[in-house]
This record gives C-alpha cells, structure tokens and sequence, in this order.
C-alpha cells in the first residue's frame, strides 16, 4: 500500500465527472498544511487556571481543535497499535467468544471461523480511519463534519457518547463479575467491584493522549500471562469439546448473528480511532500506520475471542463449570478454570488481574467520549475534557450496577446495536471519501472545522442515516425484534442488520449527495 498522495492542486472541474459540475465543490489549497488550522483552545485561554494545572501535570490541555503540526510529535508506531492490542487482549472481547458456543449454538471450529473472518471485516475500518488522525490531525466526530455532513456528524456524535458508554458498561460488568467471584463468602460486591473498575479509568484518562499511550502500551503483559495459564488449565483438565459441525441455514443465520457480534465489537473502535493518531506527524508513513493498527486490532481480537469460545466448550462435558457459569455467569466459568480444584490462591490473584485488564478496555471510551460531547454541541467545548469524562464514567457506574444480572444478554443485543450503527455511518463515509472526494486528503480543508457556513450541510447524511436505519430494521434479529428479511434465514432467525445498514445508507447518500451539493453547493 502506498502513502497517500498530497495534492497540491485544485480538483479539476470537467463535464466528464458529473459530481464536479459545481464550482468550488470542495476547497483545497496548495500551501495547506494542519498548522494552518484554528489551534484556539476550546475549554479554556492559555493563561486560565484549568490550563495551568493541566500543563503544571504535564496533562493534555487541547479539546477537538485539529492538532496544529508542531504538537504532532508521536513518531512511535507501537503507540498506534499496542493501543489497540491492550485495548482488546481484556476480559471483555475474552467474554465475547462464549457467545458463539453459548448463544449461538455454534461448535468451535465454526466459531473460530466466525471470529477469524468477521474481526478482519471489522479492523479494516479502524485501521483506515486512524491514517485521518495522522494526516489530518482531526478528531473522528470532527473529521464526521467533512464525511457526512455537519447535521449528520452531530447525530453520529450522539449516538457516539452512548456507545462510549455502552462500551465501558460492557467492560466493566464482565470484570466486575469475575472479581465478585474472588474471596467468598467475604468477596467485593458487584457495585464496588464496578467503582473500583471506574476510578481507575478516571485515573489514566484523566492526563490525557501521552498517559492513555503509555498505560495501553504495557497493561497487556500482565492479561497475556493470565491468558496462557489459562490455556495451560484447559489442557491439564482436558474437558474441551469442539462440538459437532453442522450447516444448512440455521448454522447460517447463527453464524451471521454470531459474527454481527464480532463485528460491532471490533468496528465499533472505528468511531473514534483517528482520535488515537492525532498526534502522529503529517508524513508519518501511512502503510505503517494501517498495518500497526490492524494488526495491533486483529491479533489480540482473534487470540481472546477464539480462547473464550473454548472455554465455553468446556461446559458440556464439567458440570462443575456449567453450575457456576448459569449462576454467575462467564466470570464464573473463569473462576472455575483457574480456581476450582485448580490454583487456589493462585488462581484467585490471576481472576484479579484478567478484571483489571478491563480498563485498558475502557481507556479509549472514556478517553474519546468527551471529545464526542464537545463534538456534538459547541458550548460543551467550554468544559474541560477531563470534567466531561469524569461525568461520563458516572453515567457508566450507574448503569453497570443496573445491567451486571443481565449481563450475557445486554453484550449480545448491545454488540449487535453497534455493528448497526457503524455500518450505517461507514457506507456514508466510503461514498464521501472515495467517490466525491477521490480518496484525497487534499480535499479536506482543516481550517474551515469550525465554520459551518463552509462545511458541509449534512442533509444528504441525515437522510442516509434514517435509510440505513430501515435497513437495519428489517434484517436484524434481536430478542425484542426480529426484520422480516433476518426471519427467512433459518429457523432462528440471521442477523444481518449491519450488511444492510451499510447498503441502504451507501445507497441514498450516493443519490441524495449530489442533488445537496447542486443546490446547497457545499
């Protein structure tokens, strides 16, 4: 893959491109730069109080202004990836593979197929947003204004703090229940566990983009090493049981439910990956970027989920590992490998740090859930960004304690949730950038970000998403909803909700995107 071209001329505007009869489509400017961008702070002045405490603690002060290109110093690749690779070797992608086998009624090698497939499907889109991070400098819900429009991206913004959110309670309860299971009759309850999970996320979110860095690129030794002596219990206990393989369009459909799961895990990092390589320099090489992010997504994805669903095929043949997993759930499936006539104490300390691994987990939420609150609504970019992910890892707490007895079943419907709202947003911006802007970062003009008068309307986008969203609706298959289409594959039920959100919003953006740049001209 080749670095991406920087265009130093203006787009041709000829009778041959249909998308190109409007003068001054987009603005591009020879001599630009992401230093020529507005770097005024958005919470506060340089001499303000806030600023100056946040720099005395060597804290990151800069909201969702574009990083200017003199403060674009992280030249570390392992940055970009072990971001992700911490991120995602945690205790909640580890839960996500029991559903294949638990829910989906899969046997193992179709879950691992599922898994192997569907993770791929969902880095790719991680991988390329983070490349708008480094050459842009943008923030994704900011770099949203460019690729759907600026009513569009405010929608996506919202629906963005909610996934954050929604993200950070799934983490958080799946740790939680395995440090309830440490200690009995004298263990943590749920809700301590829960707040303990929470304030050590406030912690390193706190400092902002060089500590959340710092923190992912270690925090994954630890949660590889529990890993493997979990591999080594399954092999020593020697209860493994990888099903029978089965087809016909029950197995299809379980399998497109299943990998709907995968994929709203894995691209749901998508919505906010560029926030993550901002900092990174201009002429960073971009293959570099692309591969370290992918890789750094899609090994620890592939590792934990695939180790999950073997866990969970552990449970036919012990009816030890059953009882607990039915009562306390896949915290308690863990607890069984690694304590119950196992390693005891040992066990018990490695239960405790696979629950911690969570916060790696919710770094990122936390971290960019502020910067999709500021996104949403200019007089939020007042509060500093630590006050808004302080507030936003309350609204976790809250809802972590309402949601830990219902915990397989929010994963799975939340999972899906996801996977139908990055579809929706990534068949907008493939259009936008591959078709109306070439796939041309020189076409996206940094200094107008905050000038809605110039920036894109967004009404081909609002349309797109309510589109997508009538095809999210007819093929998904959730326990409150199931779309007609989803109900003709197999006896259950397919989900492919998410395959057609991504078409439906492709679709009505491709053909609403021109008539608004005719008649609105931007």
């Amino acid at each position: 893959m080749k670095d991406i071209e920087k265009e130093e001329q203006v787009l041709d505007v000829t009778n041959s491109d249909p998308y190109n009869d409007e003068k001054n489509l987009y603005l591009t400017t020879s001599n630009y730069t992401p230093s020529t961008a507005s770097s005024k702070p958005t919470t506060s002045s340089p001499n303000s109080f806030y600023t100056k405490i946040m720099k005395y603690l060597n804290a990151e002060t800069i909201g969702i202004e574009p990083i200017p290109e003199e403060l674009k110093t992280d030249n570390s690749i392992m940055n970009a990836s072990t971001m992700w690779f911490s991120a995602n070797m945690d205790v909640a992608s580890f839960a996500l593979g029991a559903l294949g086998p638990a829910i989906f009624d899969l046997n193992f090698g179709t879950s691992i197929l599922t898994i192997v497939f569907f993770s791929a499907l969902g880095a790719i889109p991680v991988a390329w947003f983070s490349l708008f991070g480094a050459e842009l400098g943008m923030r994704q819900m900011v770099l949203s204004r460019y690729l759907t429009g600026n009513l569009a991206a405010r929608l996506f913004s919202l629906f963005n703090c909610i996934g954050c959110v929604g993200w950070a309670t799934v983490n958080t309860i799946a740790a939680a229940e395995l440090i309830n299971m440490v200690n009995r009759p004298h263990n943590c309850p749920p809700w301590a566990s829960c707040l303990i999970l929470i304030v050590a996320t406030i912690i390193v979110t706190f400092f902002g983009y060089k500590v959340v860095h710092l923190y992912e690129k270690w925090s994954w030794v630890p949660n590889f090493a529990v890993f493997l002596v979990i591999i080594a219990r399954l092999k020593i206990n020697n209860d493994f049981e990888g099903g029978i393989w089965t087809h016909g369009t029950t197995t299809a459909g379980n399998v497109l439910s299943f990998g709907g799961s995968i994929f709203g895990y894995v691209a749901g990092w998508a919505t906010y990956a560029a926030d993550f390589t901002s900092y990174m320099p201009r002429n960073f090489n971009k293959s570099k970027i692309f591969a370290g992010v992918g890789f750094g997504l899609y090994l620890p994805i592939c590792f934990t989920t695939i180790l999950g669903a073997a866990c969970t095929s552990c449970l036919k043949k012990n009816p030890v590992y059953q009882e607990l997993y039915d009562n306390d759930g896949f915290g308690g499936l863990v607890y069984g490998i690694l304590v119950v006539d196992s390693l005891h104490g040992f066990g018990q300390f490695c239960c405790i740090v696979l629950a911690l691994s969570t916060i790696s987990g919710n770094i990122p939420n936390m971290y960019s859930i502020a910067l999709c609150t500021q996104a949403f609504w200019e007089p939020l970019t007042k509060i500093p960004r630590p006050l808004l992910t302080i507030a936003g890892n309350g609204i976790t707490l809250g809802i972590s304690i309402a949601a830990y007895y219902r915990f397989t079943t929010f994963m799975s419907n939340f999972m899906d949730a996801i996977g139908y709202f990055v579809g929706v947003y990534l068949g907008i911006c493939v259009v936008e950038h591959f078709i109306f802007r070439r796939n041309k970062f020189s076409t996206y003009d940094v200094s107008i970000w905050n000038k809605f008068s110039e920036l894109p309307i967004g009404l081909a986008g609002v349309f797109a998403i309510f589109a997508g969203g009538f095809g999210v609706a007819v093929g998904m298959d959730e326990g409150y909803w199931c779309g007609e289409i989803a109900a003709m594959i197999g006896e259950d039920g397919g989900d492919i909700g998410f395959e057609l959100g991504f078409g439906f919003s492709f679709v009505i953006y491709l053909i609403f995107r021109p008539i608004e740049m005719k008649y609105i001209g931007r």
